[in-house]
C-alpha cells in the first residue's frame, strides 16, 4: 500500500464503506453482479445521452476517483480487493458501452443485456492477461481488471454491432 495522505483519516470509516459498496448492496450475494447493475443504472442515468467527448472524460474522472476510494477501503477493511466494494464494477460498466451508436429505430435493452453479460463473463473469468492487472498495487489492482473486462466487452461489442447493422 502507498504512503497515505493526511485527509484519509478525516474521512470516516461509514463514509468510503459506504461509496464503496454502495451501503447495502455490497452486501448482497453476488456482490459483484449488483454493482454492475448499479453500473448499468448509472450509464443509463449520466452516460446513455452523453457525446463521446463528454463520456470518456465523465469515465475517465470516475475511475480515478474510484481508485484511492478503493484502496482505502481495502486498507480500512484489512483485505485485499474485498467483494462487498462494488465501486469498480460500477464506474466500469459504463465503458462497455463507450461509441456504442445505439440505433433509434430499436430497443436499447439487447445492447444493454449484452453489454451487462459480456462484462460478467470478463470480470469473472479474467481471460486475455485480465486477472494480472489484480496484481497491481492499492486501488489500481481493484479498478484496473474491472476497466480491462468492460474495454474488452466494448471491443466484442463493437464488432457485433458491425457485423448486425
Amino acid at each position: 500500500m502507498r504512503e497515505r495522505h493526511p485527509i484519509w483519516n478525516m474521512i470516516p470509516r461509514n463514509v468510503i464503506l459506504g461509496l464503496t459498496t454502495f451501503g447495502p448492496i455490497g452486501q448482497l450475494k453476488a456482490p459483484g453482479t449488483w454493482g454492475s447493475v448499479v453500473g448499468v443504472l448509472l450509464f443509463t442515468l449520466f452516460f446513455a445521452y452523453l457525446s463521446p467527448i463528454p463520456y470518456f472524460i465523465l469515465a475517465l474522472v470516475l475511475v480515478f476517483l474510484a481508485v484511492p476510494l478503493c484502496e482505502e477501503a481495502e486498507i480500512r477493511l484489512g483485505r485485499r480487493d474485498p467483494g462487498c466494494v462494488i465501486l469498480d464494477e460500477c464506474v466500469a460498466i459504463p465503458i462497455c458501452f463507450f461509441a456504442i451508436p445505439f440505433p433509434l429505430n430499436e430497443p436499447a435493452w439487447p445492447w444493454i443485456l449484452g453489454g451487462f453479460a459480456l462484462f460478467r463473463f470478463f470480470d469473472i473469468l479474467k481471460p486475455l492477461g485480465i486477472s494480472k492487472l489484480q496484481t497491481l498495487r492499492g486501488g489500481w489492482g481493484v479498478v484496473a481488471d474491472d476497466v480491462a473486462a468492460a474495454v474488452a466487452s466494448n471491443i466484442v461489442l463493437q464488432i457485433v454491432y458491425y457485423l448486425v447493422h
